[in-house]
């Protein structure tokens, strides 16, 4: 028997990929994340399948789930919002699998961030204005950041910031973030990214504070920061595509 750790996207029921669809039909058992996911995600699954909600679960009774799945007999799909590889706890719980000796594999989602930036319409790397993202998250009442990815040693690097876990900092986020990228440096938060109660919030860093607290978001956000997101943006032309690129058959 396998656990199949699955990346749901965003939430919305249409951005899981076929091999996430099929797993999600034909695993009897599925573990999932309600506070982030549309419920129309679950639709996927076999009508008789056993629906775990893990929102108020620990990692000890999340374990206990996935192995008695498996000891009796049962495949289980590990819902995951966003894709497994960015703050899903993966490495957490396959460890514990591993010692239980527990086969488990990995499908990848549309990440959060990359939902995001459709919604936006935006390319988060623009020629000659920006080449690098910088997919992070900051302390708060969580689990603590090691000493060298502070956010201000990523700011000073002038890349699109998209910032995680973090909707419930983002005044202080921001006045960090102006003495690299300035008052006028626009701003976009994205709140559940492509499900029915999406919302979009565009501005700067001297005023997303304002708009984010009057909007009451508390989770479920991210924060993209830099200069590709302004309206419209100026940049210079790839090289790739250049019509004056020499391109040999």
């Amino acid at each position: 028997m396998t656990v199949h750790f699955i990346g749901a996207g965003p939430g919305a029921a249409d951005l899981l990929t076929l091999r996430a669809v099929a797993l999600l039909h034909k695993s009897p058992v599925c573990l999932y994340a309600g506070t982030y996911l549309d419920p129309e995600v679950l639709g996927h699954c076999a009508p008789d399948a056993e629906l775990i909600d893990t929102q108020h679960l620990d990692l000890d009774q999340i374990t206990e789930h996935l192995v008695r799945a498996t000891e009796s007999g049962k495949d289980v799909a590990r819902l995951c919002s966003g894709d497994p590889s960015l703050y899903s706890a993966l490495t957490e719980q396959t460890r514990r699998l591993d010692a239980h000796g527990i086969a488990w594999d990995v499908t990848p989602g549309v990440p959060a961030y990359a939902a995001a930036a459709a919604l936006l319409g935006t390319e988060l790397t623009v020629p000659e204005v920006v080449q690098s993202v910088v997919l992070t998250r900051t302390r708060a009442r969580s689990t603590a950041m090691p000493d060298t990815e502070a956010l201000a040693n990523f700011a000073a690097t002038g890349a699109t910031l998209v910032l995680h876990l973090a909707i419930t900092r983002v005044r202080t986020l921001a006045a960090e973030l102006v003495a690299d990228y300035g008052t006028d440096c626009p701003v976009a938060v994205v709140y559940r990214a492509s499900q029915p109660d999406q919302l979009i919030l565009r501005g700067t860093l001297a005023d997303i504070a304002d708009q984010v607290e009057a909007a009451g978001l508390r989770q479920a956000a991210i924060i993209l920061v830099g200069r590709a997101l302004a309206d419209p943006v100026s940049c210079a032309q790839s090289h790739l595509y250049d019509p004056a690129r020499v391109r040999h058959r």
